[in-house]
Parts: structure tokens; sequence; C-alpha cells
């Protein structure tokens, strides 16, 4: 159970599985340290991945990054045009790119899908953020402390570390950041009604040309 401060990020997180219908939100600085932790989960700790994972050639280029980090190999697939729209999976994992989908009721089950809220074509403009949507709870704890240097919610003072111990990664949203994602979800209602948003289309360079990812 969050303490202190950190119960901002958890209302954050609960609101963004209410409005989603994931049984549980993991909010992070950011989407590309959620596609690695939800990667690296299920590869390193449940080892449930294939040994290479395809994406689409035009995507954000921190995408194939994170597979590599997460001990995988990039296989791209050509895609039509030279733009990308909505979610897709991480072929070969169970994890999803969803940083241009935000809707009500989005989650698919038995996924991690990875929300990106940074920059200015995200429908909820945190600036910089991201969330890891999960039914697995299992997962969800694993994730909880791994994003937050190994920690719970609680003052490091006393914490015990040798609880369901994990070896984290400083990727913790700050209640800062959180507060004001709590205050921008009302923008999702309707009369107390969720509202539902179009899948963002936006262009990509085709990364399959490089050799950086191979």
């Amino acid at each position: 159970m969050a303490e202190g401060a950190h119960k901002i990020t958890q209302s954050f997180e609960e609101e963004i599985s209410k409005y989603t219908g994931a049984k549980y939100t993991v909010a992070l600085d950011n989407m590309s340290n959620a596609l690695f932790l939800s990667l690296y989960y299920e590869n390193k700790i449940k080892n449930n991945t294939s040994e290479t994972i395809s994406i689409p050639s035009r995507t954000y280029p921190s995408v194939p990054c994170e597979i590599i980090h997460a001990g995988l190999k990039v296989d791209f697939y050509k895609v039509f045009g030279e733009t990308l729209k909505g979610a897709y999976q991480l072929i070969g994992s169970k994890v999803w790119d969803s940083a241009l989908r935000f809707t009500n009721d989005m989650y698919l089950p038995n996924t991690h899908m990875c929300l990106s809220f940074t920059g200015p074509y995200k429908h909820l403009k945190l600036s910089k953020g991201g969330a890891i949507l999960t039914d697995d709870y299992e997962a969800y704890k694993w994730f909880k402390k791994a994003r937050f240097s190994g920690r719970d919610e609680c003052s490091y003072h006393i914490d015990d570390f040798d609880l369901n111990p994990v070896i984290g990664w400083n990727f913790y949203m700050t209640p800062e950041i959180a507060a004001r994602g709590i205050l921008l979800m009302s923008e999702f209602y309707k009369d107390d009604l969720p509202k539902q948003n179009e899948d963002i289309e936006l262009p990509y360079p085709d990364l399959s040309k490089f050799e950086i990812w191979k």
C-alpha cells in the first residue's frame, strides 16, 4: 500500500485503470521504460518471449532500442505508407505499443499494454510519462517494485528490501506529474460518462534501413 505522497501516483493509476478497463496500471516516467520493463519481465523473469521480436518498420526509434536492452533481437516487417496508427503487438511477446491509442475500455486481456503521455500529440498530455496496463497480478507486483529502485511506495528508511526482492530501476512517475494527470483525466468524461478517442496517426522513419539495430 502506498504511503504519503505516493498515494497520489496510486490514485492516478486507479483513474487510468477505471478508464481503460485494465485490472492494474503501473505509472512510469515514460513509455520507453514501460516497454523495457514489460519485455525484460517476459524475457528474463518469465522466459516467455521469442528470441526475436517483430515490429513495424515505421515506429518510434526507442522501440527497437528497448527490445535490445531487454536481451532480445529485432525483426522489422514492412508497412504500407509512411505513418503508424493506433496500437500494435510486439510479435513474439505479450507486449503492446499503445503510444497512439488511449481510449475507454481499450485494454486487451493477457497483455502488457504500454501507454505514452509524452509529447504534444498524445491524448493525455503530461509532458513526460507512461504506464503499463496488465491483468497479471504477479507482473503488476514486479513492475511496481522494478520501476522504483526495487522499493515499495514508502520511505526507504522503513522498507524491507528482503521481502520479495527486485533489482530495480529509477523509472517512477513522480506524484507531481501524477497529480496533473488526475486533473486532466476529467477531459475524458462528459456528464460522468467516458468518451472515446480516435487512434492517433503519425509519420515515422523507416527504421529497417539502419544497421544499428541488427
